[in-house]
């Protein structure tokens, strides 16, 4: 049924998907026109840049659902999305359709103000969190000195959506669903801090440009080279903290039906979707900033490097992020889900004590001067 109605519709999701595309150049060409005149404008010029970062991001977000979808199709040999648009170009379009259209429906014992405002606290640090991060070294919203500080407080703060969803749905899957998540998205922000505690002692800065312009050369001077085990840290902690595979026992399908969002529909449930997929977009990001060199090109400092002058800076940080984003899905089509208890086992008693001896060898390394990567 849902395949007639797509087929039926395919007309006008091609209309909405070319006049999207329109109105989106049209946009940049009226900026790049009326330029000066914006950059007059204090808050007009910051909202403009507000809306540069955020509409880009949703689609990126849309389209991280579509490159999922068929990704792990071809790792289970089959095709994936195929219907909607040209080779199923237009399937994220249709999905955001079919969830506006449908109810938003409140259970009657539900607390019903907490139940709409916990998916805006769930997405809101996720959006937030960007204000700060740099795309090149002048590309930035706001360029503030503790901006790794402000990422990591930010990133906390998504919690509250979570456990407020659980509270608020008046049931005991939501509610079980919504303590599990906590649990764990508190105990793998311990091991991140002290991961980014690392990223501080190398670039002796929190501003983020600054961390990646102390990964100056080629990538042998990155820090993933120095930090890796917190590198592996922060990720796999990253990949905790969105609950997703192997560590999304928040939405165990098989014990709790569907977790803390079990009672959200339509948008309501559309926004949980998407904070966690911003978060995932998030994570990769931060990741390839303070362990990757951001923007910087890996054939720096080498006799080869004039080849690749040409290619902008940005388009380094995005193929960083993307590959990131490629090892999430790669973990959802490989690894089974694990257990409650050897998820907490492995961030108490695993990644938190490695964070902790890393800390010590990295101080010991930047006191005595040793390596290319402390000075």
């Amino acid at each position: 049924m849902t395949e007639t109605v797509l087929q039926k519709y395919k007309g006008q999701l091609l209309l909405t998907g070319l006049v999207a595309a329109v109105l989106s150049v049209a946009i940049v060409v009226l900026g790049f026109h009326f330029w000066d005149d914006i950059k007059a404008n204090v808050l007009l010029y910051t909202l403009v840049k507000i809306i540069c970062i955020v509409a880009p991001l949703m689609g990126a977000v849309a389209y991280l659902t579509f490159a999922e979808r068929k990704i792990i199709g071809y790792m289970q040999v089959r095709v994936g999305p195929n219907r909607v648009g040209p080779r199923g170009w237009l399937q994220p379009i249709a999905d955001a359709l079919k969830l506006l259209m449908k109810e938003i429906v409140v259970p009657t014992n539900a607390n019903r103000f907490l139940f709409v405002v916990a998916p805006m606290l769930s997405i809101a640090p996720a959006l937030a969190a960007w204000a700060v991060l740099p795309f090149t070294d002048t590309l930035v919203l706001a360029n503030i000195d503790a901006s790794l500080l402000y990422v990591l407080a930010l990133t906390s703060i998504g919690v509250y959506g979570v456990i407020i969803a659980g509270w608020a749905s008046n049931s005991k899957y939501a509610f079980l669903g919504a303590m599990r998540s906590a649990a764990q998205i508190v105990s793998y922000e311990i091991a991140m801090g002290f991961a980014l505690v690392g990223v501080l002692i190398a670039g002796g800065s929190l501003n983020l440009v600054d961390i990646v312009e102390a990964q100056q050369g080629s990538f042998l001077h990155w820090f993933w080279l120095p930090l890796f085990p917190l590198f592996l840290v922060y990720f796999i902690s990253g990949v905790a903290e969105t609950n997703r595979a192997p560590f999304d026992v928040s939405e165990g399908e098989s014990e709790i039906v569907a977790g803390f969002h079990v009672e959200y529909s339509g948008m309501a449930f559309a926004v949980f979707f998407l904070a966690e997929y911003a978060n995932m977009i998030l994570i990769a990001a931060l990741a390839a900033l303070m362990f990757l060199g951001g923007w910087l090109s890996p054939f720096q400092g080498t006799w080869f490097e004039s080849w690749f002058d040409w290619v902008p800076a940005i388009f380094w940080l995005f193929g960083k992020m993307s590959v990131m984003l490629l090892l999430f899905l790669w973990f959802r089509a490989t690894f089974p889900r694990y257990r409650y208890d050897q998820i907490m086992r492995l961030g108490w008693k695993v990644f938190i004590p490695i964070t902790i001896v890393w800390l010590v060898v990295e101080g010991a390394a930047v006191i005595l001067d040793i390596g290319p990567w402390f000075d």
